[in-house]
């Protein structure tokens, strides 16, 4: 073997073992290791709940906020076909113009954040920091078509990356 590789390896070895180095350095001396959570939060501010739910363990209402009659029931249905839970299902007041609302508090943001995926982050979301429970509204408006497939949910899931508190909130602090 000639000088020259040898003094290859040697470098290169070298530079492995600085690299691992720095990453053990980074790895025991993370200070992200509580980040999102509800340490330093002021009391008065609600815990919101940013757990990503599974389907089956989501509630929501539905309601129609556009011409079209008989929408909110047949969107429930196919809500209940891939295993949410349909509280309600009604009319909206008003219209709405664009795809669809989501209304939620604290409870619900990580449902919320779910449920964007359904409607490709095409929704628009309605946070009130005062509504105590967990359940979803989804106003469905005159530009709904049609619930995203499982590959277009997924697709956007990853997209959105994880759910966030939303302003003046604190995440909930996470079981361990």
């Amino acid at each position: 073997m000639s000088f020259a590789r040898v003094r290859a390896l040697v470098v290169v070895g070298l530079l492995a073992v600085v690299a691992l180095v720095f990453v053990v350095v980074a790895v025991v001396k993370d200070s992200q290791g509580e980040a999102g959570l509800a340490g330093g939060c002021p009391e008065d501010w609600p815990r919101a709940d940013v757990t990503l739910r599974e389907p089956k363990d989501v509630k929501i209402n539905v309601f129609n906020a556009s011409e079209e009659i008989g929408r909110a029931g047949a969107v429930a249905d196919d809500f209940k076909n891939r295993k949410f839970q349909v509280k309600k299902v009604g009319n909206a007041p008003k219209d709405v113009d664009g795809v669809a609302v989501l209304r939620f508090g604290p409870k619900g943001v990580g449902s919320a954040h779910l449920l964007r995926a359904y409607f490709l982050n095409n929704a628009d979301t309605k946070y009130d920091a005062t509504r105590k429970d967990d359940t979803v509204d989804v106003v469905l408006g005159s530009g709904f078509q049609q619930l995203a497939t499982t590959t277009e949910v997924n697709q956007s899931l990853g997209d959105l990356g994880s759910p966030e508190a939303p302003p003046g909130t604190c995440p909930m602090p996470v079981d361990k």
